[in-house]
């Protein structure tokens, strides 16, 4: 059975605790000061310590000095208000998560449902720093560049903690995966992760979308629907394009996050969030502070740890370990092995790649389509920084594409896709990998084509 320590001044607080601990199936000791807190450490090391920051003799972070005691517990600190500084000293001082006053059932619910020994976390970070050193990934991230490698250590440092993310960068250079691997290696990875993309839903939608709402709440709530925040509870919430969310929501959002609680549209009844928020950006968070897009408070309270991304062309030594390892999935799920020749892997590094990661593997899904042979030459890859499709035109024969001055950008387009589609005999699979689109955007655009043709039916 798992034994807790609770260090807490407060008798009636320190009782009540206990016996909600006890009601979870551990042993239960108190101690009211910090004297008597390592008196009870040495006797009986816990495997939870739940820690008042403000004790008699001193304050709770004092003990985090004296890590021959605490170095097997997890510690949970317990503050009357949760405070951005509270957050930075949880991270600072190797906390797991912290409680704020009054304590609710279903918090401290969580958190034991989450008891996990520091041993265990860095015994799996430690696993994942050997396979990066055998082959350049730790976990679903590849690179052996020095950038890559803070990225490592600041994800290593962040995963156990409960602290708010802020992940920065451009399109394209992983931020989501970034976020997944601070879930997969957290003590929520058990529980779900959602993904959001602030700038994907509509503005009069996304805060039902959020935080839910009650039946009956606005015109078409027929039910009641629940929102992300509950949906992922327990679990982690990545909250994509920050910076799209409208200024309105966003303050409710900076109210959950200090609270730990919030109300679905249309109801009065609160609602507890036990929810880790990482939110991403691909833009300065300064410069959307300054612009107005992103409230200077709200930033503060996610930028608790943050983490930039490096753009892709800064990293060109991870460009042929990236393209491999894209080749190699696309290989095993294809029943078919290619290799890239040696003049295709020195044009991938030459190229700028202003789509990142995320244009890479595009243009390795399609010179795979491409490629006639098991081998991968340079006559698929892009010719020119940001103009991967060009090679259509000028490769294995195809026409070339003349635009009248003053086309417009659609009627362009459009006059791309169906020369690409007519080369490619019609094949549309092989038209999007060459296009470089998603097969489901190609069929959007021929299905909108299709309608603008005049009827041939002959009806009048």
């Amino acid at each position: 059975m798992s034994h807790a320590l609770i260090v807490e001044d407060d008798r009636d607080s320190a009782q009540m605790m206990a016996a909600l601990v006890a009601g979870e199936h551990f042993t239960v000791a108190t101690a009211g000061s910090l004297q008597e807190a390592r008196r009870q450490l040495a006797l009986q090391p816990p495997d939870l310590v739940l820690l008042d920051l403000r004790l008699p003799d001193g304050s709770g972070m004092d003990l985090f000095q004296e890590q021959e005691l605490i170095a097997h517990s997890e510690v949970v600190l317990i503050t009357g208000h949760a405070s951005l500084d509270t957050s930075i000293q949880a991270l600072r001082f190797g906390a797991a998560d912290y409680l704020v006053k009054p304590i609710r059932h279903q918090q401290l619910q969580g958190i034991l449902s989450r008891l996990m020994p520091p041993a265990k976390i860095k015994a799996e970070i430690a696993t994942l720093r050997q396979a990066w050193e055998r082959s350049g990934h730790f976990g679903e991230l590849w690179g052996k560049s020095e950038s890559m490698q803070r990225v490592y250590e600041q994800i290593s440092r962040v995963a156990g903690t409960s602290v708010s993310v802020l992940i920065s960068g451009e399109s394209g250079t992983g931020k989501e995966v970034v976020a997944r691997t601070v879930h997969d290696l957290s003590r929520r990875r058990k529980q779900p992760f959602l993904a959001v993309n602030c700038g994907a839903i509509s503005p009069n939608l996304i805060e039902s979308e959020i935080f839910g709402h009650e039946k009956g709440s606005f015109t078409g709530a027929d039910r009641q629907h629940l929102g992300f925040f509950e949906r992922a509870h327990g679990g982690t919430l990545f909250l994509d394009e920050i910076t799209e969310m409208p200024m309105e929501l966003q303050v409710k959002l900076l109210r959950v996050l200090e609270t730990g609680v919030f109300m679905r549209v249309g109801s009065t009844q609160t609602q507890t969030a036990d929810v880790r928020v990482v939110a991403a950006t691909n833009r300065s968070p300064d410069a959307a502070v300054a612009a107005g897009q992103l409230r200077e408070d709200l930033y503060y309270r996610l930028n608790v740890f943050p983490i930039t991304l490096p753009p892709l062309r800064e990293r060109p030594e991870d460009i042929a370990l990236l393209a491999e390892h894209f080749l190699h999935g696309i290989a095993e799920r294809e029943g078919e092995r290619k290799r890239f020749a040696p003049e295709a892997l020195a044009k991938l590094q030459r190229y700028r790649w202003k789509g990142n990661v995320r244009e890479l593997r595009n243009v390795v899904q399609r010179a795979y389509v491409m490629a006639s042979g098991d081998s991968i030459t340079d006559e698929w890859l892009p010719l020119e920084p940001g103009n991967a499709a060009a090679a259509v035109a000028t490769t294995a024969g195809a026409p070339a594409i003349t635009v009248p001055l003053g086309m417009s950008l659609a009627a362009a387009e459009r006059l791309l896709i169906e020369a690409t589609l007519e080369h490619c005999d019609r094949h549309k699979e092989r038209t999007a990998a060459v296009l470089g689109v998603s097969m489901k955007t190609l069929y959007n655009r021929l299905k909108e084509y299709a309608s603008d043709r005049p009827d041939d039916s002959g009806s009048a």
